[in-house]
């Protein structure tokens, strides 16, 4: 597993290393019994300090997801993901398709965040904004 830690993104680093081995478990990236790279390998490869690492680890410890094992590294625990792999990367990929087609058609980053976020809290997309007279939720 490779760490990225985007500095302009708002978000600590240990919770962004928190949220890509929770996004590796729901994705099946990552199973019970594999070893998550150790603290001396995230820091080099990603910058981030050793206690940030450390942070992120014990967070995912507590939660249940890894335990460290004395001399011998952070090992999954548990899985969080509730579907077939195989359907998760059919999804996927079709979700990339997605994306793609969206970049093609101009929007960026942001843009796509937002149709994603407006979809998955239940927005129905016939919203106009406020100064049309309708109050956006």
């Amino acid at each position: 597993m490779e760490f990225r830690i985007d500095r302009s993104s708002g978000l600590p680093a240990y919770l962004q290393l928190v949220r890509q081995v929770r996004e590796a478990l729901r994705l099946g990236w990552l199973e019970p019994g594999d070893r998550l790279p150790t603290v001396r390998d995230v820091v080099a490869r990603s910058g981030v300090n050793a206690n940030t690492v450390l942070k992120a680890y014990r967070e995912l410890e507590l939660s249940g997801l890894v335990e460290a094992r004395q001399g011998s590294g952070t090992f999954v625990k548990a899985g969080l993901g509730s579907t077939e792999p195989e359907v998760m990367a059919e999804l996927r990929g079709r979700l990339a398709e997605w994306v793609r087609a969206a970049r093609e058609a101009g929007l960026d980053g942001e843009d796509i965040d937002a149709l994603v976020r407006s979809v998955l809290t239940g927005g129905d997309g016939d919203q106009t904004t406020a100064g049309e007279g309708v109050a956006v939720r």
